[in-house]
């Protein structure tokens, strides 16, 4: 298998990966850690995938897996200080540097078990980098050996995380799914 990840360039590629099969659902697309709570919850039906196309005009969203050219794999990748994690009180801030936060990492059905979450992640830090990040964070669940349910597996996992390089750097007060959130470090 042949994955090439790369910035999420193209508006149809990414409604593909987190948009609705019905354009005027309201569904994530990948914008509740992205923009301030009440502007995310405000935001209806087409509305949320024309805020997309604006964070798109103002550069990457985050990352795109491909196999040949169906795109397979979505990673959010941005400087924390843009998303809700910059004021999320259960997820610590480690230091003051201008960290960059992977907050989600997303598999097409049929493409999953294959490593693409895998290459997802490598392609986020490598984003991050290139954008001059000096340190990436992830905030994964500790699932230990459990199953955890796939609507809420787009965090990740710590043993994910681990397997790009990442290390544990805080505990968190977060929960999800039942699951304790870590915070997780790669130095760039």
């Amino acid at each position: 298998m042949d994955i090439r990840v790369r910035a999420a360039t193209d508006f149809d590629d990414i409604a593909t990966m987190v948009g609705p099969k019905r354009p005027d659902a309201s569904v994530c697309w990948c914008l509740s850690y992205r923009i301030p709570s009440k502007e995310n919850v405000a935001l209806k039906g087409l509305d949320r995938g024309e805020r997309v196309r604006e964070l798109l005009s103002e550069g990457p969203p985050g990352v795109l897996a491909y196999e040949g050219d169906e795109v397979v794999g979505w990673a959010a990748v941005h400087p924390r200080r843009d998303t809700s994690f910059a004021r999320n009180r259960r997820i610590p801030h480690v230091d003051g540097r201008d960290v960059w936060s992977i907050w989600c990492v997303r598999v097409r059905p049929g493409h999953r078990g294959r490593g693409v979450s895998h290459a997802l992640l490598d392609g986020a830090v490598a984003f991050a980098r290139d954008n001059g990040a000096p340190v990436v964070e992830g905030y994964p669940v500790d699932n230990g050996d459990a199953k955890v349910d796939l609507t809420m597996a787009y965090v990740g996992t710590k043993r994910l995380f681990e397997a790009s390089g990442f290390v544990l750097a805080a505990q968190t007060t977060s929960v999800l799914s039942g699951f304790p959130r870590v915070l997780m470090r790669r130095e760039l």
